[in-house]
């Protein structure tokens, strides 16, 4: 869990529309709030086109917010910065990328890529000072140091994303954005990226903003978890608690669909497909508190609804 309750992250109402076309507005972040502490890992899941990413993108400056505010460490990432205050902002704020393959330079060495960030931050002072930072960093992340010298397309997708970590951990940031860092991995790597991810937490003292779709990998890394549907948080609670006690069909959906090593349940096993018509339309739905650190978007008769629910269980 988190190592204290101070606040890292506070992002609120985030917006992030795209225009598509001459008339066409695409609202991929509409009206998202949350917070993530130090320490922690804060899981965001949803199916695709859900904005999850896009929300990610948003927070670390790829994308320019449409509208809301993001505040790292008490200071506004989306207002007017110098050069040298965004440098500053993005030594503490790094991102491994869904897709090890495209997001590595094949042009380019692991030495090169991985010192990237300590060539523009100026953090080594020499050649030799380069080198031995890569090869300290590459047997960090479970490689060796002879792997320094070769090209991306030498290695396999469990090593080439252990290199996308190396580079995001070269400038010692503070918070990492994962975005669905083991998606295009075989299912056997994925937890060895997983756990790697969670030795160096502990090591480091990092805290993670982990994007994925898959629900039962999110709930082994994240300490709380937010699901996300059409640019919407709809809810958010602890991490075996968002298991034991969903609430908002969608999320209820999203977990009938893992599957278990287990062939009698697997037999009885029933999806629920999400159906957005079974909600209210009375009101618009806003994010309350159901019970103590969950929340769900719905409105007042949801809510007293969502309640029951807890209680009668």
């Amino acid at each position: 869990m988190a190592q204290d309750r101070e606040k890292l992250l506070e992002v609120k109402d985030l917006q992030k529309h795209f225009r598509v076309g001459r008339n066409k507005i695409v609202k991929a972040v509409d009206g998202v709030s949350f917070d993530i502490f130090k320490g922690e890992t804060f899981g965001l899941v949803g199916e695709s086109g859900s904005g999850k990413s896009t929300t990610g993108r948003t927070i670390i400056r790829l994308y320019e917010a449409t509208g809301g505010e993001v505040k790292f460490d008490g200071e506004d990432v989306h207002g007017k910065k110098s050069k040298d205050e965004l440098l500053k902002f993005n030594r503490k704020m790094q991102m491994i990328f869904q897709d090890p393959s495209s997001s590595l330079n094949p042009r380019m060495t692991v030495l090169d890529i991985i010192a990237e960030g300590l060539d523009v931050h100026k953090l080594v002072k020499s050649e030799e000072e380069r080198k031995a930072r890569v090869e300290e960093l590459l047997e960090v992340v479970g490689l060796n140091k002879e792997h320094a010298t070769r090209f991306p397309h030498e290695f396999s997708g469990g090593q080439r994303q252990r290199i996308g970590i190396a580079r995001a951990l070269a400038v010692d940031p503070e918070f990492i954005i994962a975005d669905e860092p083991i998606s295009a991995l075989d299912v056997s790597i994925q937890a060895q990226v997983v756990n790697l991810l969670k030795k160096l937490q502990k090591e480091r003292g990092l805290t993670y903003l982990f994007i994925a779709h898959d629900l039962s990998m999110v709930k082994y890394i994240s300490d709380r978890i937010g699901v996300m549907y059409l640019g919407n948080l709809v809810e958010l609670a602890d991490s075996d608690e968002l298991y034991k006690n969903p609430l908002h069909p969608y999320t209820k959906s999203l977990l009938s669909a893992i599957p278990l090593p287990d062939p009698e349940y697997e037999r009885s096993r029933v999806r629920h497909a999400y159906d957005p018509s079974v909600h209210d339309t009375s009101e618009e739905p806003e994010f309350r508190e159901v019970a103590p650190k969950h929340w769900v978007r719905c409105t007042k008769k949801e809510f007293e609804q969502y309640k029951d629910e807890l209680n009668n269980k």
